[in-house]
């Protein structure tokens, strides 16, 4: 059963003591001197170490290295292809504009070279759709999944080893 810690002057009201979104500093509110101290009326409790602000954990983590790796993780991939793709879709429409005779040529029947590049622009988009899953799944989903951890027992005053 989830442990609660009830607020003084607050009557019924309580929390749950492990509420991650809960920042005890903003709202007013807080521990009770000694609450979760040895010989409280609630024997299973953990004494409790300072109680950090939700700022506070989430700068610390962001100043981090392991966040630091997956930003920058994310940027190598995104930057560059979104500029590939940039440039690829301005290819087409400047060519689209500039040399409307290339366009124009046949390929196959009535299918155009425009035709064939306005269908590689959604090819594109899918793979690149592909590409960026993949990249996540394999380079930083992990890492992120384990930065979100950490900053979840952080918030919740559990000590990090």
């Amino acid at each position: 059963m989830e442990q609660v810690d009830k607020q003084e002057g607050l009557g019924a009201s309580a929390r749950p003591v492990d509420d991650p979104w809960y920042d005890a500093t903003a709202s007013g509110g807080g521990e009770r001197e000694g609450a979760g101290a040895p010989g409280d009326s609630c024997p299973d409790a953990v004494p409790r170490q300072r109680v950090h602000s939700a700022a506070e954990i989430y700068l610390e983590v962001q100043r981090s290295p392991a966040f630091q790796e997956v930003r920058s993780r994310y940027r190598r991939f995104v930057f560059p292809a979104a500029l590939a793709f940039l440039l690829w879709y301005l290819a087409y429409v400047v060519a689209a504009t500039a040399a409307p005779g290339l366009m124009a040529r046949p390929v196959a029947g009535v299918v155009n070279v425009a035709m064939i590049a306005g269908l590689a622009q959604f090819l594109t988009t899918f793979l690149l759709t592909w590409a960026y899953a993949r990249h996540a799944r394999l380079r930083r989903d992990r890492a992120a999944l384990d930065l979100r951890w950490d900053t979840q027992e952080m918030t919740r005053g559990v000590a990090q080893p």
